[in-house]
């Protein structure tokens, strides 16, 4: 059997003449795609797909896209790239929030969302040393247990935690870097990867996601400390260990 390498992207647009030009242009470079022209079409094809990338628009009928990540994101962490005539930061912290990994603009190059695209599929199988690392660690802090090879979190009351791709990478970029000042530049390289025009208050939207999970008090965190300009500072203790793997 020979094993799909070409990513699959699934683009939900109700503009026919966009999703056709994108799925061309895709094509073009070595993708797969499928179209969906609203959320209803969109939840139908991922019962029966399997996706690397969903490109999502915001402004569309019935339910925009907003809500519908919102919906996707308490079933799923498939990672996400919102695209929107929308163009003011309130929007796409918004979209950060509801915990969409990336937003693009229109009008843009569709180089651009391409480039996006390929940042985040390389964040998924970049460096296979460190991929291999991942898959054999759990990590233990305060209680909390993450196993990366399961990319599962579970807390000290043994109750499992959801986390979205962006906020399990951001967990692990502290847990394996404790108790040292993390600046927002090394956070967006370390959880995300670098693309092109990231801004910085995407990793404070992904920070405060994370601490409203792993935080008693989310408005006095304790366990993720902000460092006046400086960034982010790791509290707990870590210890690391490769999961126990039965015969």
């Amino acid at each position: 059997m020979i094993k799909q390498t070409k990513p699959h992207i699934l683009i939900v647009d109700d503009d026919r003449q966009i999703r056709a030009m994108l799925a061309r242009f895709l094509a073009e470079h070595s993708m797969r795609v499928t179209q969906a022209g609203d959320g209803e079409q969109m939840f139908k094809t991922l019962e029966t797909g399997r996706f690397d990338v969903i490109v999502l628009d915001v402004m569309m009928p019935g339910d925009d896209g907003f809500t519908l990540c919102r919906r996707l994101r308490s079933t799923n962490t498939i990672p996400l790239i919102l695209l929107t005539a929308r163009n003011s930061e309130t929007d796409r912290i918004v979209g950060l929030e509801l915990g969409a990994d990336d937003y693009v603009t229109k009008p843009f190059n569709p180089r651009e969302l391409l480039a996006r695209i390929r940042a985040i599929l390389r964040r998924a199988t970049a460096n296979p040393a460190a991929a291999e690392r991942l898959a054999s660690v759990t990590y233990q802090f305060a209680g909390w247990t993450l196993d990366t090879s399961r990319r599962s979190l579970v807390s000290p009351q043994g109750i499992l935690t959801d986390l979205t791709t962006g906020e399990f990478e951001l967990l692990v970029a502290f847990v394996e870097h404790p108790q040292r000042v993390l600046n927002r530049d090394q956070l967006l390289d370390l959880a995300r990867g670098r693309v092109s025009l990231a801004f910085d208050r995407s990793i404070d939207v992904q920070v405060s996601r994370l601490r409203r999970k792993i935080e008693t008090d989310p408005n006095a965190p304790a366990l993720i400390k902000t460092v006046r300009n400086g960034g982010y500072f790791f509290t707990a203790t870590v210890t690391a260990a490769a999961p126990v793997v039965s015969p």
